[in-house]
């Protein structure tokens, strides 16, 4: 992320909603800079708007739509939506950009704008950083004449067109008949098309968080608090639980005995499934730096290679692109399959996992849990004043448990991009090695001093 940038950050911009930068001012200047930013042509420019169904999402909608008509853009609402729906109907609607607002899996009062392209890919850092540029300049005598003020529209049939979408993703003839599935919406964007979706496809559907109020989303549900979605599978009796988050694109599953199955045994699984039907587009798989090293060895064992990015979604989508890999994620849920979404879709994975359930014939339980993964420990460590990770003891302190971990573990050591804490994550073959090191790395950051 480029720190010098007052409202992007690693995915759009986010906060707390009424405050800055999440405000009405700043929403309707974005659109008017990004509707600028994407007026190229002759032709009746056009931008999709999604959200969540976040209380404040009525107030930053009608802000940037404001905005966009200004810029001379028409609109395209399509109320609330998964982030990959937008993205997808940027691109089905041939629109010049696409607009989703949430905040994911943050709590109700959060809310965040994230920006498609035509393409339906999120924006380089140097098209926000242009945008940005745009957002702080006299735009006055740029804006639409009166002539040439967008129009706003709202396409009634978008919760169709992607629930359509994502069972195209699915294995054509094949049904979900006599499956129990357990969807958690997390009263989020895909309350409504999740589980239509599920159901059109012949599952027997259970739904949880799919009455959201505007203040309940990810609210003690969703993939961020599985906890009650792993109850509901077990009572009901189901083959399997899903678990998205407030805007779907990541999601977790959980197995018929209630055993949560993460992002990285779901990528180990889909990329099994693909490499024995010859679908992989390649021999990598794109995960972050948190992935699991058992699904690293996992991966080996298969003849493929596991590829490395910084965290987040955004930074897999754009290595998955320079290397031509058709799949990739994160451990957090965030599963990426370019052959039908330019980002995470949580619901077309989830569709993916049910496909290889169906042709394995055998519970969830024996099919999901690919590998063995390594004991791993994260810690997050606050710090005041300038970062420590550069500093001489913090380097030798890293340098040494590097060392004593080998080839046998791992140590990621990185900064919040939005608090001011350092986050230590170890992981090794065995949990007491895991546990020392941690404590070890987090001693020697809490006890160096800055030199004077």
């Amino acid at each position: 992320m480029n720190t010098t940038r007052r409202y992007f950050g690693t995915d759009g911009i986010r906060g707390t909603a009424n405050t800055s930068p999440m405000t009405v001012e700043v929403a309707q200047k974005l659109g008017q800079a990004a509707g600028l930013h994407f007026r190229r042509g002759s032709h009746r420019h056009r931008v999709v708007v999604g959200k969540d169904t976040r209380l404040s999402g009525y107030m930053i909608e009608c802000a940037l739509v404001a905005g966009f008509l200004s810029a001379g853009m028409d609109v395209t609402l399509v109320g609330p939506m998964p982030t990959p729906a937008i993205a997808m109907l940027t691109r089905s609607l041939r629109a010049d950009l696409g607009v989703m607002i949430s905040a994911s899996h943050n709590p109700f009062g959060d809310n965040g704008i994230k920006l498609f392209g035509p393409d339906g890919f999120k924006l380089s850092d140097r098209e926000e950083t242009t945008i940005e540029a745009l957002m702080g300049a006299d735009l006055s005598s740029r804006l639409a004449s009166p002539s040439e003020i967008g129009r706003a529209s709202r396409l009634n049939d978008a919760a169709g067109r992607y629930v359509e979408h994502a069972k195209a993703s699915f294995p054509r003839g094949r049904r979900l008949d006599g499956l129990k599935i357990v969807i958690d919406c997390a009263h989020g964007a895909a309350y409504r098309v999740a589980p239509t979706a599920l159901w059109e496809l012949g599952a027997d559907v259970i739904r949880l968080g799919c009455t959201p109020d505007g203040v309940n989303i990810n609210e003690g549900c969703g993939s961020t608090h599985p906890e009650s979605l792993c109850e509901a599978v077990v009572a009901h009796g189901a083959d399997l639980g899903i678990a998205l988050d407030g805007d779907a694109d990541r999601m977790l599953l959980a197995d018929e005995t209630g055993r949560l199955i993460d992002g990285d045994q779901i990528i180990g699984l889909i990329a099994r499934s693909w490499a024995a039907q010859n679908r992989l587009a390649t021999s990598s798989v794109v995960t972050t730096v948190m992935s699991n090293m058992g699904l690293e060895r996992f991966l080996s064992s298969l003849k493929l290679n596991l590829v490395r990015t910084a965290v987040g979604d955004r930074y897999v989508v754009e290595r998955m692109r320079e290397d031509g890999a058709n799949l990739g994620g994160e451990q957090s849920g965030h599963v990426v399959l370019s052959d039908f979404a330019t980002t995470g879709d949580g619901l077309v994975a989830a569709l993916q996992v049910l496909a290889v359930l169906i042709e394995d014939g055998r519970p969830a339980s024996e099919v999901c849990s690919v590998f063995t993964p390594f004991p791993q420990k994260l810690k997050n460590i606050r710090f005041s004043g300038p970062s420590p990770l550069k500093l001489p003891d913090v380097e030798a302190a890293r340098d040494a448990i590097v060392a004593r971990l080998g080839d046998s573990g791992r140590l990621v050591l990185r900064e919040s991009g939005t608090e001011p804490l350092v986050r230590v994550m170890v992981e090794a073959e065995d949990a007491a090695i895991v546990d020392a090191a941690v404590d070890d790395m987090c001693a020697a950051i809490q006890n160096t001093r800055v030199p004077a």
